[in-house]
This record gives C-alpha cells, structure tokens and sequence, in this order.
C-alpha cells in the first residue's frame, strides 16, 4: 500500500521538490499539491491524504493556524517544512505542541548536494508519520498529573537520561515538567538537526521546574538542571576529577543518528552505572535500544514508554524486545517511576 501524501506549500519551487523527492523509492505518492490553507482543506476532503506537508509561512491564514484547525476537526499527520531560522524554530516547537508529527528543514537553494540527504530523511519522516496514532493521541490527549514527585532523597552522583525521536519534544515536555528542581541532573538525546535545541531547551526551560539549557562541551552536570545535546553534537557524558561533564563531539553519525541516544545511553553507563536512570521514549527505528541494554547492563533502572501512550512506538519496541527496559510504561508516569528508582538507589547505597 502506497503512502497518500498532500504537498502544501505556496512556493511552486519548493512544492516541485518536494513532489519529485518524495516520490523516489515508489512507496509513496503525492496525490495532490496545495498553495495555501483554503486550498489545502478542499484538497483533504477530496483526497484523504495519509500524511501532510506543511509550510508555516503561507498566504490566507498561516500553517499554524491551519494546524491547530485540522488538528481539532479531522487529525491527520502531519510534517512541517520549516525554515531555519529562529522565528521557525519557535514556530515548528509550537507546531510539534499543536500536534504535527515532525518537521524538516527547508531545503535551501543551494542545497543540492544535500539534496539526497534531506530528501531520505523527509521520506523516513513520512513513513513514520504514516504509522503514527495521531487520532488515538487527538482523542485521548495525555494531560500529564501535576503530583508532587519527590526525588530529593536521590544520591549524589545519580543521573537521569533520556532518549526520544518522532514525538519525543512533547513527551520529553510530559516527563520534565513533573521533575522537581531538586532532582539529579538530566541528559536528553533527541533527534533534532542544528538550529532548533537551543529553542527546544529554552522552551522547556520556561514549562518546568528545572533549568534546562542545552548543553555545551565541559559543561559540569549539576542537579536541578537538564542538558539538551546540540543538533548535529553528540552528547556524551563523562567523568573527570570527580564530577560528571557533558563532552560534545562531532563525530560520525551513529545509529544513523547525531546526536544519537545510544552515544549518550553507552557513555551514562560507563561513567555513571547503576547510579543512572534511564528513559526511551517515542520514536522510529532501533536508536537508543543498545544503549539502554548497556545501561541496564551495568545496574541502572531503565523504562520504556509503552505503546499506547508512544506516538511512534519503534524505539521504545526495539528495547523491549531486546531486554534493555525493566518495564514500561505511559508517559505521564515515566516521571514517577524514575523518582522511585532513584529513591531505591539511595536506600541500596
């Protein structure tokens, strides 16, 4: 079964490319472009595409508005093209919390070397978007319990990591705001191209009680604060002279991934052991599933984000068949299990 896929873009050029790009590997067809939002909601009726692309930025009423539209009276998934610039950054966050599924980077006029690149990940994004629960998540938004969870009885030395993909800015957002600012540090892998972490951790930093920045090489890991890796960064941690620091590198790709969760995870159970905790959560693909074996492994506690509650359930399926969560469970009770198994650290050490 070929993929339905609605182009919206009121660029002639930029709904070209994306056409022709999509349509490369012959599992997905465009079954139709639209230039605006009027446009765009006659064409859904007529063609009831799987998945949509669309721009922010267009002419009638803007994508965000259209999103917040469709979102509330016939969800669909969807992917925004954003640009890359801060305002976009802000945009595609909010975007992500008005329920689109991913978003791609605007391919620019002179990308045409990285035109293949950006169009295999654009073709992943679809496929993901495809198989997403986007009704289910419309119909039974997750409104996360604000209860009071009480991690200050955690040791020195503990440490919190997080893994996610497609869907993971929001239920990254559904774990740390149930955080309290005394907890241990926290270390978050999520997939994100450059441009956009700064924005994701300065839009986490204002919904939680933690301080969340995104990380930087050197950077000491201190409790009450969670650390964002950098868009095309690695992020490893690391511990010297007795503390434990962020180490950003920019090395090759790994898990098809940079920054990738099986970097962080392998490096948190070296450096850290049974001390960690650890969380993977929405996403495609396998990313993270070794890692976390890794971390459980060497004695952390580790949780998967259970299927009915994961947009994408592919990460978290792939460590749970490959052993590496202790259990799973929805996203509004990650945070919860993870304060628990801190406590258990303290009364074991």
């Amino acid at each position: 079964m070929s993929i339905k896929v609605l182009v919206v873009d009121d660029s002639a050029l930029i709904r070209e490319v994306l056409s022709r790009t999509l349509t490369r590997d012959g599992d997905i067809v465009v079954v139709g472009t639209a230039t605006d939002p009027i446009d765009a909601r006659e064409k859904i009726k007529q063609l009831n595409p799987d998945v949509v692309t669309l721009d922010i930025e267009m002419p009638n009423m803007n994508g965000l508005q259209f999103l917040e539209k469709l979102m509330r009276l016939r969800p669909t998934p969807v992917i925004m093209v954003s640009t890359l610039t801060t305002k976009g950054a802000s945009e595609t966050l909010l975007a992500l919390e008005l329920g689109a599924v991913d978003f791609v980077a605007k391919p620019s006029a002179d990308l045409q070397g990285g035109l293949d690149n950006f169009g295999a990940g654009l073709r992943d994004k679809i496929r993901a978007a495809a198989k997403s629960d986007v009704r289910g998540r419309a119909a039974d938004k997750v409104s996360v319990p604000q209860v009071a969870i009480k991690t200050a009885a955690a040791p020195n030395g503990a440490l919190i990591a997080i893994g996610a993909s497609t869907g993971g800015v929001e239920a990254i957002r559904a774990v740390l705001t149930q955080l309290p600012a005394d907890c241990p540090p926290v270390v978050i892998a999520q997939h994100m191209p450059a441009g956009f972490t700064a924005r994701f951790a300065a839009r986490l930093d204002e919904l939680c009680a933690l301080k969340v920045v995104e990380a930087e090489d050197r950077m000491q890991l201190q409790p009450g604060h969670a650390y964002v890796a950098k868009g095309d960064f690695h992020l490893r941690v690391e511990r010297s002279s007795g503390m434990l620091k962020c180490r950003l590198t920019h090395d090759d790709l790994a898990s098809g991934h940079r920054p990738s969760v099986d970097v962080l995870f392998e490096s948190v159970a070296k450096a850290v052991g049974p001390m960690a905790v650890g969380a993977i959560l929405t996403g495609m693909g396998r990313d993270g599933a070794r890692g976390l074996k890794l971390m459980r492994d060497a004695g952390a506690y580790t949780v998967g984000q259970s299927q009915r509650s994961a947009l994408v359930y592919g990460m978290p399926r792939v460590a749970f068949e490959e052993g590496a969560v202790v259990e799973q469970a929805p996203v509004e009770a990650i945070a919860a299990r993870l304060a628990n198994a801190l406590v258990r650290i303290k009364s074991a050490a």
